[in-house]
């Protein structure tokens, strides 16, 4: 059974990445980790385009904005009126507790900073290391559904692990290097678009001769 380190090392030498959260601030990030809960990435695109063509990506503008406005602009994006209702929150809370300064609340001692996100509403797990290793570039692993997915086939995962075991798996199989973490991040994620997919492609995937699942449907 390979090793998390052995595992990214392996996932290097299959991928080549760069930029793979395109964003021109902080900010953004965060908006955008609200935006792609339970969608696709294109979708987020359209919705934060529709945010930057009135020049609302602004962490006041947004707090102060029409909720109707809000739903509106970030309609693409799905479950929009509740994901509005959660960002304008956010963007309040920033507000009010931090002077208007995400860099502050980013910046502290990184568990309570990450409990702090994770009691504000409509911020789960995912969401909250999503902002703090992307917007905040802070060492905190994402795991998401594709981390499941790929764990659980290569042999490492039984499925009954909380996201936070997960979390922790990686956090101490690896140094814990924001780039590090991002770098491989992307990579499970390419991984499981491109290869790993709920119907595998097993034959052409990188790690078929290591892989439980692979073995069994051979």
């Amino acid at each position: 059974m390979p090793t998390i380190l052995e595992i990214y090392r392996h996932l290097c030498q299959g991928y080549c990445l760069d930029n793979w959260w395109p964003a021109q601030s902080p900010f953004e990030v965060a908006v955008g980790a609200f935006l792609t809960q339970n969608t696709n990435w294109n979708n987020v695109e359209k919705a934060l385009a529709n945010l930057k063509q009135v020049e609302a990506l602004d962490l006041r503008l947004l707090a102060d904005m029409p909720l109707v406005q809000l739903e509106q602009l970030i309609r693409p994006s799905g479950f929009f009126r509740q994901k509005a209702q959660r960002l304008q929150h956010f963007c309040r809370y920033v507000l009010d507790q931090h002077g208007g300064s995400l860099e502050d609340l980013l910046q502290r001692d990184l568990e309570q900073t990450r409990n702090e996100l994770l009691a504000l509403s409509g911020i789960g797990p995912e969401t909250a290391d999503s902002i703090l290793l992307y917007a905040g570039r802070r060492p905190s692993f994402v795991v998401d559904s594709y981390t499941r997915r790929f764990l659980g086939r290569l042999g490492l995962l039984t499925g009954r692990e909380s996201y936070d075991d997960i979390r922790t798996l990686f956090m101490a199989g690896v140094n814990q290097e924001v780039s590090l973490y991002q770098h491989y991040h992307a990579l499970i994620v390419t991984h499981c678009k491109e290869c790993c997919r709920k119907t595998p492609l097993c034959s052409t995937c990188l790690f078929a001769d290591i892989c439980d699942y692979a073995s069994q449907v051979a």
